[in-house]
């Protein structure tokens, strides 16, 4: 690559993590799509042609509110969830524009929207982005998992064109922590990632929407006990300023 197109690409990538910093997310990462737009659904193939990176970020959820939940989901949680979806949506749409601004192409995809019922898909896999992105891993809960805040995040993507630095995949995983496979109400969380009961799962959503009153496919269980091994009594800055969330250059952004 030459040095005037990765000084672009530095330039371009610094500036958006800082909108959406500030913004309120706390995590950004980006990713070439090549191997990952097979998976995409229902988006049509001259917009996905255009677009050759996907920014994955990220907000971490709020402790008490994760705390309150027990044995199913609550009336807090619900109402948590769904702001945090609202700001994940609306900073993909600033940084979205603000890539428009530049001339360049991008695609919000919306943080919690189903497409295909039957199937339990929407546009885009925002957990298979941020892996990419290395924001995270496939945790034994068949969530993302970041290294310091766990389970406990929700994502969005925007699609583009624009010049960026890709980052690359986290090499750490669960290790020796099973605590999501014994808190799992359904019992269907398993050593191994593969052996995941997504069926088991759903089920149990769909009991807690109509049993408890919830009236959403959410449990938070799992998630509430996957904390990462964040220091919550550090600053937000400082948290931010760890080597976890740096650009990290794949070999392809290699001069």
């Amino acid at each position: 690559m030459k040095t005037k197109d990765l000084e672009v690409k530095k330039k371009n990538t610094a500036q958006l993590k800082k909108e959406a910093l500030g913004l309120g997310m706390d995590l950004f990462g980006v990713a070439r799509i090549d191997e990952l737009k097979k998976d995409f659904h229902a988006i049509d193939s001259s917009v996905l042609d255009g677009c050759s990176h996907a920014i994955s970020m990220g907000v971490r959820l709020l402790k008490p509110v994760l705390d309150d939940i027990k044995d199913k989901p609550t009336p807090l949680y619900l109402h948590h969830y769904r702001q945090v979806n609202y700001l994940l949506d609306r900073s993909a749409l600033f940084v979205s524009r603000t890539i428009q601004e530049e001339g360049y192409r991008a695609l919000p995809i919306a943080a919690s929207q189903v497409i295909d019922w039957e199937n339990q898909r929407g546009h885009v896999s925002h957990k298979a982005v941020a892996i990419a992105a290395g924001n995270g891993w496939l945790g034994r809960n068949n969530l993302l998992v970041h290294p310091q805040y766990g389970a406990q995040v929700r994502l969005v993507t925007v699609l583009t064109n624009y010049p960026l630095l890709t980052n690359t995949p986290l090499k750490e995983g669960c290790g020796k922590c099973r605590a999501c496979v014994a808190a799992c109400p359904a019992g269907a969380i398993h050593d191994d990632q593969e052996q995941f009961n997504h069926r088991g799962c759903f089920e149990t959503l769909r009991t807690f929407k109509t049993k408890a009153n919830i009236g959403h496919y959410i449990c938070g269980i799992c998630v509430r006990v996957c904390s990462g091994t964040l220091d919550r009594s550090a600053p937000r800055k400082t948290r931010q300023s760890g080597s976890f969330i740096k650009l990290r250059r794949s070999k392809s952004d290699t001069p």
